[in-house]
């Protein structure tokens, strides 16, 4: 705790703040001092930054006393609302040890986007509207749906633990609030010639990075899936992966095509715990290596591209697995059940690329009818 100084006025103390800042100086807390039934009190008046001041904190500590020395009861203090600052300061002082890498970017992000639009606003002063107007500032800045979707989540999440650690007993605002629809789908897929160039140029940094993204082409695995895979999750009897801890928590099976098998095979140990894929230290894989990047860059693949739709990045892998089946004339059911898509709607947008499903579909009931009217003739002349 802060030291306390004393000011020109007797028992009116004041402390500067070693984490809140207004005005771009620490914030100062006056405290005021006084005895009642024998014993000394201390009571914390407000922040500088609240609009309280030494003579504010004088008149109120005057009050008091005249309150005392009247026989009349202390006026309750009504219990305030914290400060969105406060619940914040403690989220990431908890987050630090908890969400570690993560934390940091929230960190950055709760500096860039919340602090100064809720500065010095309590609980009670934020409601699902401001938060709406939260939304609308953030677009004019020039923030993606996405980003601006993780800018209501970190402060969704604030409030839920504020609330789950008793230091908030109200609503969170944020469930009036509607998200935004992110337009990030991937739209890039490569081609057999460009898949093919990639795995080559991989192979040649880095054999770990080649056979994951080759796992990934040819499987649609998601880059965390491959990342907590086993070795008893790998059954080369009948050629199946089980994915158990996938994304939308629902277990699939993805199948081995005969280079996948002889290189899990080769990747594959005895302990059916351990990891299939680890890094050169033997430790978990958390994150896609530079190796990647680098050989998208060395090719050109992303040359000239702005659009992030258009950009090749890992999870294109995954899209590529995907859009090479649905030109196939795969059924968009099935590519739903092997990709592990929650539903066909995340399907759907591969439809486009069979782009005679629909024409076939037609001329199939128009053969059909075609028979059906054959058969009638043919009894007709009989």
């Amino acid at each position: 705790m802060a030291v306390r100084e004393r000011t020109k006025y007797q028992g009116v103390y004041r402390r500067e703040s070693s984490d809140r800042t207004f005005k771009g100086k620490p914030d100062i807390c006056f405290d005021i001092s006084y005895k009642t039934a024998g014993k000394k009190v201390w009571e914390k008046v407000g922040w500088l930054s609240e609009g309280y001041s030494e003579k504010l904190a004088a008149d109120i500590l005057a009050e008091r006393k005249r309150s005392i020395r009247h026989g009349e009861e202390l006026p309750k203090q009504k219990q305030k609302e914290p400060f969105f600052y406060d619940l914040a300061d403690k989220y990431f002082k908890w987050a630090k040890t908890n969400l570690t890498k993560e934390g940091k970017f929230e960190l950055n992000r709760y500096n860039l986007h919340l602090k100064n639009f809720f500065n010095n606003k309590r609980m009670d002063q934020i409601s699902s509207f401001d938060l709406e107007h939260l939304k609308v500032e953030l677009g004019k800045k020039g923030l993606s749906p996405m980003s601006i979707k993780h800018v209501l989540v970190l402060f969704r999440s604030i409030v839920n633990k504020a609330i789950v650690w008793d230091e908030y007993k109200g609503a969170n605002p944020v469930k009036g609030v509607k998200m935004p629809v992110p337009e990030n789908e991937r739209q890039r897929f490569l081609s057999h010639e460009e898949a093919e160039m990639l795995l080559s140029n991989l192979k040649g940094r880095s054999l770990l990075w080649h056979d994951i993204a080759l796992l990934s082409l040819y499987t649609g695995m998601r880059a965390s899936e491959i990342f907590n895979l086993k070795n008893h999750d790998l059954n080369f009897d009948d050629g199946t992966i089980f994915i158990s801890n996938p994304k939308n928590k629902h277990s699939r099976y993805a199948y081995m095509t005969s280079p996948i098998k002889e290189m899990l095979r080769n990747r594959a140990g005895d302990n059916p715990d351990a990891y299939v894929f680890l890094s050169r230290k033997g430790e978990k894989i958390t994150e896609i290596s530079r190796s990647f990047e680098r050989a998208v860059d060395d090719l050109g693949l992303n040359k000239g591209i702005q659009d992030p739709r258009q950009k090749v990045v890992f999870h294109t892998l995954r899209h590529t697995f995907c859009s090479w089946l649905a030109i196939q004339g795969t059924p968009l059911y099935t590519i739903a059940e092997l990709a592990g898509h929650r539903d066909l709607k995340m399907s759907s947008r591969y439809s486009h690329l069979s782009p005679d499903h629909k024409r076939t579909a037609v001329n199939g009931l128009e053969a059909a009818l075609n028979r059906s009217e054959e058969k009638v003739v043919n009894f007709d002349r009989k």
